[in-house]
Order: structure tokens, then sequence, then C-alpha cells
């Protein structure tokens, strides 16, 4: 079987991006991940990391950190039962959205003691992919039904408001939303990958944008996503729970009142870590019941 070590260097090539930084996290020097590295691909007889800016793992080496996971996992649940073999707390590597992070999520990490987090932030539509590969134990996640050899536990709406501040609308839609307003008024996108903002215009209007799409400034942060609206940066999608208090005070405004989008979560895990991880999965679940519609 893989020597310990072994599997822990390639993770940690593979999550850090270098072997300087493997080493680094591991607190060895970067010959002896070097070595680890080399003796665990003769041992496996192929390639398991790309070398490159960043190195990354082939699917052989995916399938051999999938395996150190769970070991992990396995002894986290040992050391639960008997807490003398405890060698420190565990880490869990999970897939997150940025909005759920920056609204609910915290708070639910924080009920479960004695772990540590390795938190993958990505947009809720492909987060999944993380966990199909294998390259975290549990997602939140848009999508269904779960992968192969994994459990799903629906969480509920995280709901969103399109919004923007007064002096915005004024300026960029005088004449309310139009299709020749959002043809040319500054949306917000969080990534390539956010497809919220469209989403919304075509369930308000019934319609998509343009082939050209919405102008969009890009900025891959939730609460600089507020701050931007209330700047007159642009328009987009906020979860309600940052934008409230905002909406309350006036400081910003509803391009469409009355018409939030709600975007279904659910949470998925491997069904091989899913006793270890009920701790997690149980304040998870208890903070979206909070927190979702």
């Amino acid at each position: 079987m893989p020597d310990p070590a072994q599997l822990a260097a390639l993770a940690a090539v593979h999550r850090r991006g270098s072997f300087d930084l493997a080493a680094a996290s591991l607190h060895v020097t970067r010959s002896a991940i070097s070595q680890r590295i080399k003796a665990l691909e003769e041992a496996a007889g192929t390639l398991l990391i790309r070398r490159g800016q960043p190195c990354q793992a082939t699917e052989a080496g995916l399938r051999l950190i999938r395996h150190h996971d769970e070991i992990a996992l396995l002894e986290q649940g040992l050391a639960a039962d008997l807490p003398q073999l405890s060698q420190g707390s565990a880490t869990l590597r999970i897939a997150v959205n940025a909005d759920s992070l920056a609204t609910w999520v915290i708070p639910a990490l924080a009920r479960v003691p004695d772990v540590l987090f390795d938190l993958v932030i990505d947009d809720q539509d492909v987060s999944q992919d993380w966990l199909r590969r294998g390259e975290v134990v549990a997602a939140i996640t848009a999508l269904a039904p779960p992968p192969p050899g994994c459990d799903a536990f629906p969480l509920g709406a995280l709901r969103y408001r399109a919004t923007a501040s007064p002096a915005y609308l004024a300026r960029h839609m005088p004449q309310g939303l139009t299709a020749a307003a959002l043809a040319t008024a500054p949306a917000l996108r969080f990534s390539d990958k956010d497809q919220l903002q469209e989403r919304w215009v075509n369930a308000v209007t019934g319609s998509a944008p343009a082939r050209a799409g919405l102008p969009c400034h890009r900025l891959a942060s939730s609460q600089g996503f507020v701050d931007a609206c209330l700047a007159g940066l642009g328009w987009g999608l906020n979860p309600e729970a940052l934008v409230q208090d905002h909406l309350g005070a006036g400081r910003l405004v509803e391009l469409q009142p009355g018409q939030p989008l709600d975007v279904a979560l659910c949470w998925q895990v491997t069904r091989l870590a899913a006793p270890a991880l009920a701790p997690l999965t149980r304040a998870i679940r208890a903070a979206a019941a909070a927190a979702l519609v």
C-alpha cells in the first residue's frame, strides 16, 4: 500500500501548486517532497504529477489523493472513539460557492470543533466538478443528482435581489428595465462561470440578453458586488442577506421590485466519508434551514 507520507506529499503538491509550497506546508525540505513523489510514481508505475506552474495531479494522482483523504477521514473517526490515538486536527477539503460563504456557511463550520477546513471557492454551478474529480470530500452545489458514490441533501434556496444605487438607475435606466437599457448599462459578473445576471434577465423579461451579452465588470467578491452597487459601478444579483439593510435604507433599490432569483442548493458528500462528515453535515443543514428560503 502507498506510504502515507508519500500520499501527503502528493496531495500537498497538487493543492499548493508547487514543490516549494508543499514542503512548507508539511514542514519538510523540497528535496524530501521530490523524493517522496518520485518513489510514489515508481511504485505506481505512472506519472502522478504534471510539473508546471501550477503543478497538477494526473488522473492516477487524483485517485491516490482521494485515497489519502479517505484514510484521513477514517482516522478522524477512530480518534473520536479513541482520543489517545489522535494525531491532531483532521483537514476537510470542501467546495463552497462564494455567496454561501459570505452569508451562512461560516457559522456552520464554527460549530464543528477540532477540524481544519481547506475551502475551495467556486461557482455553485461547477462546484460539483470538484467532488466528481475526488478533489474534495463534500460540496455545496446547485446541481443534482449527485455524482456516483455520493449522497445529496437539499438545503433550500439562496435568494438574490437584482440591485443598484438610485443614482445608477437614474443615469442608466431612466425609463426603467428595458432591452435598450440592459444592452448598455454595466452589470457585475463574479467570473466567466457566473450566469446569474443572465438568468434573472431571462426570468423577468422572458427573453435572453442580446447575442453580445450584458456589458459586465468582472469582480470576484461577494462583498465587492455590494460595494460596487452602492458606488454606482454597476447592477448585479446580490444575496438578499447582504443587501436587505441597504434596500431598507434606500441606498440600494431593486431593478424590478418583487422579482428575486432563488437558487436551490444541495450539500453533496462522498458516501465513504459520510460517517466522518456527519457532524459537519448536521451543522450545514441546520445553518441552511435557518438562512435559506
